[in-house]
């Protein structure tokens, strides 16, 4: 298999499985099986996928784009299509400031050693504080107390490409 066939069939197969996650997410929304997500049901579903209500602009413009001719909601094939265009067009980068923000409790725009400790105790309480230290060193690329964004999302970023 060539290294271009091997990328389409890998792209291929993550279409599937956002296509599989996508319409198991419609199936639980759809509670009363109409065949169709109302607009409640949109942002159920959006919160589900995404992690966030959307607004009622957003609700009104996914309402809108998945309309067809003679029903009330969105059907499953419009609801795929509308979440995998939203799901590229999502920032790779939204997620890393959230948590990053999440660990920035003080709104420095950097991290320091107390962030990590009261941020872990909050999400792992039985972390050890020396693993927390350990993790700290790890990302304070230049041992000046300090995290920076880059430092953060560089760690980040290396986390997800080797999971």
């Amino acid at each position: 298999m060539s290294f271009r066939s091997a990328a389409g069939f890998c792209r291929n197969d993550r279409e599937m499985t956002e296509r599989k996650r996508f319409a198991s997410v419609f199936d639980q929304c759809d509670v009363e099986k109409k065949g169709y997500l109302s607009r409640e049901d949109v942002k159920v579903a959006v919160v589900m996928l995404f992690g966030y209500k959307p607004s009622k602009s957003e609700t009104d413009i996914m309402m809108q784009a998945g309309a067809v001719p003679n029903c009330p909601g969105v059907p499953l094939e419009r609801f795929v299509s509308l979440m995998g265009r939203k799901l590229s067009a999502e920032d790779p980068y939204e997620k890393t400031r959230h948590i990053f923000s999440a660990f920035d409790v003080h709104c420095r725009g950097f991290l320091k050693l107390e962030d990590f400790k009261s941020t872990f105790a909050r999400v792992a309480p039985r972390l050890p504080d020396r693993t927390v230290l350990e993790a700290f060193r790890h990302v304070d690329h230049d041992s000046d107390g300090h995290i920076s964004f880059k430092d953060f999302e560089d760690v980040i970023t290396y986390g997800l490409a080797n999971h």
